[in-house]
C-alpha cells in the first residue's frame, strides 16, 4: 500500500477557537500534530481550513493545503485536500489523524495501515484503547467501540460505535478518532448523505456501518490527549 497521512484543521472550534495555533510550549499545537505524524516516517500534508493555518505548518517546514471552509467535516476536508493534490490516485490509503491530539504517538498512523494492509475486507481502520475508569461507561463524550473481540486478540471488526452507557463484564473499548481508509471507501463515503444512526449518535462513522463498509480496529495502550477546550490545553502545555 502506499498511504499518505492527512490532518484536518479549521480555526472554528466552538468550545476552544483558533485552536490549531494555540502554542504548546513555543509551537503551534498543529505543527507539534504534524511532527508527530512526520515521525512514522510516512508522508504528511495538512488539509487546512485557512490561511493562517498553511502559513504556521510551512513556517515550520511542513506541507499543507487549503481547502473550502465550509467543509461539513474532517472527512470531507481531507478527501478534498488529497485529491487536489493527488489527482490521479497514487496514494490508496488515507491516514486521518487528528490536529488536536499534539502528542499523539508515531505509531498510531502505522498502526492503521497495517489494518488496512492485513485484512482484505476492510474499509476503514481505525483505533481503541481499554476506559481510563468506571466514569467512561456513562459519559456521553465518551464514544463506545462495540467490538467482535475474542479473548487476547488485538484487533477486531467493529460493529457498532455508541455514546450510551455499555453494560456488561467485558471491557469497554473507548474510540481513538484516527481513521485509515481506503482511497475508494474514503470517496464513497463522503458522496453519501448524513444516515439516521449518524444524526442520532452524532458519530459520522456510523454511516459507513450503515452503507454495510467495514471497520477494524486495533487496541492501543493508552488513548493519547485531545484538546477539546481550554482545561485540556492547560494539561497539554504542562506535559509539554
Amino acid at each position: 500500500m502506499n498511504p499518505l497521512i492527512m490532518i484536518p484543521a479549521r480555526m472554528a472550534a466552538t468550545r476552544l477557537p483558533n485552536k490549531p495555533l494555540a502554542l504548546i510550549g513555543d509551537t503551534p499545537m498543529i505543527v507539534r500534530a504534524y511532527r508527530q505524524a512526520e515521525a512514522s516516517g510516512l508522508p504528511v500534508v495538512v488539509a487546512a481550513g485557512d490561511p493562517e493555518i498553511v502559513e504556521a505548518v510551512e513556517a515550520a517546514g511542513g506541507r499543507a493545503v487549503l481547502t473550502d471552509p465550509a467543509l461539513p467535516s474532517g472527512s470531507d476536508r481531507i478527501r478534498a485536500a488529497v485529491d487536489a493534490i493527488d489527482p490521479e490516485g497514487d496514494f490508496d490509503a488515507v491516514i486521518n489523524v487528528q490536529g488536536d491530539m499534539p502528542f499523539a504517538s508515531p505509531g498510531l498512523a502505522v498502526a492503521c495501515a497495517a489494518i488496512l494492509h492485513g485484512e482484505s475486507t476492510c474499509d476503514i481502520a481505525t483505533l481503541v484503547a481499554a476506559e481510563a475508569d468506571g466514569s467512561d461507561r456513562t459519559n456521553p463524550d465518551v464514544v463506545k467501540a462495540v467490538l467482535a473481540l475474542s479473548e487476547g486478540e488485538r484487533q477486531a471488526r467493529a460493529l457498532y460505535f455508541t455514546r450510551s452507557t455499555l453494560y456488561g463484564d467485558a471491557p469497554v473499548w473507548r474510540h481513538i478518532g484516527v481513521y485509515g481508509y481506503r482511497r475508494e471507501a474514503l470517496n464513497r463515503f463522503c458522496a453519501a448523505p448524513p444516515s439516521p444512526l449518524e444524526k442520532r449518535e452524532k458519530l459520522e462513522q456510523l454511516r459507513a456501518l450503515e452503507m454495510g463498509m467495514q471497520i477494524w480496529a486495533a487496541v492501543i495502550d493508552e488513548a493519547p490527549l485531545s484538546v477539546d477546550n481550554p482545561a485540556d490545553l492547560e494539561a497539554a502545555r504542562a506535559l509539554a
